[in-house]
């Protein structure tokens, strides 16, 4: 989009959540309507197979390392991925009780509260490195599973993780596979999704990283955001329960439409900017369809990826009718052994963090030649109720 394009506010503009309206700069990532998701120019997809430390180095330096800059990176981050014992005892002294996106907003408050140092490169660093264990802890201590098991980051990022959830009978190698793939696609997404949004609108005010993420996950936690992926999921047992795992296209293409004759809502389709499927789903379906085809939730989910976009293409005032990233992350991590969907806009939050925090960085350290952004203050006009 040109910088000498201007955009007329009219009254129909108004209260339309700032919809297509430019307010700044994103340089860590963008989104085409054609071509989807890029991380500092490259195509998300492209990306996808790598470790998620290499991408993450992408993020936050704004280049590709190389394999020694990478291995001093990773480094940096397993000496910092250390959580002080007191944020541990003092999540797992929070209330089990309510969804975990409402624990895991506290411990990160509580995890500023005892490492914060107020410097927003710094914190950048040491949140990133301390957020695989922090989000263990937390699904752990929310689920029962009991005691987090010591961190290892020297066997990888999300390996790491792994390690440390206790995931009840699990395949801990499908669960790497399927964090990897899911930690990746989800780190970044512009600057101006809601959670990203509010992040960067509260550390305008200064408010140190912790805080401005914590804020970013309570925007997250919402059923439009983040927990979509959590409601998609139900959505597709949903299909599975009413259908069966040997439906076929046509009875669940009948479903569809009779969801939609009776105004029940079909979950998994649509995107605010992309015009075509998600390229961050088309990913996922790739895995699932390699590693996991007899799943049943995957046989639902295909049928509904085809049929769905179908249905929806044939009313001229959806503008996009084809899946998003949330239509198939939550079966992805079901058929690989994490069928916890509770659980899944925390996952979320791990990785959107990452992305998050980067942007703070670059808003609050160097934008306007390192003055920062100014505080967020947009103009409301008065108009009475009634």
């Amino acid at each position: 989009m040109s910088e000498e394009v201007l955009f007329a506010i009219t009254k129909d503009k108004l209260d339309t959540g700032l919809r297509g309206f430019p307010v700044g700069y994103c340089t860590t990532s963008h989104v085409d309507p054609q071509k989807g998701l890029f991380y500092i120019g490259k195509p998300v997809d492209q990306l996808a197979e790598r470790e998620p430390i290499e991408v993450i180095y992408l993020l936050y330096y704004g280049k590709e390392g190389n394999a020694q800059e990478v291995k001093e990176f990773a480094e940096l981050i397993a000496d910092r991925s250390f959580l002080h014992p007191e944020v541990i005892k003092a999540i797992y002294a929070l209330p089990r009780k309510g969804h975990p996106m409402k624990l895991f907003s506290a411990a990160i408050l509580l995890l500023g509260m005892y490492e914060a140092i107020g410097d927003y490169r710094e914190d950048c660093i040491n949140l990133i490195a301390k957020m695989p264990q922090l989000v263990a802890c937390v699904i752990n201590h929310h689920a029962g599973w009991g005691a987090t098991p010591e961190p290892q980051p020297k066997i990888g990022y999300m390996e790491n993780f792994a390690h440390m959830l206790k995931v009840p009978k699990a395949d801990k190698k499908q669960l790497v596979q399927a964090f990897k793939l899911f930690n990746i696609l989800h780190y970044d997404h512009g600057g101006g999704n809601l959670s990203t949004f509010v992040g960067k609108s509260v550390a305008s005010g200064l408010a140190d990283m912790y805080g401005s993420i914590c804020s970013a996950m309570c925007a997250l936690a919402g059923p439009r955001h983040g927990k979509a992926n959590q409601d998609c999921l139900e959505f597709v047992i949903e299909v599975l329960d009413e259908v069966g795992e040997d439906a076929t296209a046509e009875q669940v293409e009948k479903l569809i439409r009779h969801r939609l004759a009776t105004n029940q809502l079909v979950f998994g389709f649509g995107h605010a900017v992309l015009r075509v499927e998600d390229p961050r789903a088309t990913v996922q379906y790739d895995f699932v369809k390699k590693h996991y085809a007899k799943h049943p939730l995957v046989k639902i989910a295909l049928h509904l990826r085809k049929e769905g976009s179908k249905v929806l293409a044939e009313n001229p005032k959806i503008s996009d009718p084809h899946p998003n990233v949330d239509a198939i992350s939550g079966t992805m991590l079901t058929a690989a052994g994490f069928s916890y969907s509770e659980y899944y806009t925390v996952l979320f939050g791990l990785a959107r963090s990452v992305g998050i925090a980067i942007q703070i960085v670059c808003d609050r350290m160097e934008a306007r030649d390192g003055k920062g952004t100014p505080i967020v203050r947009p103009k409301y006009l008065y108009k009475p109720r009634g």
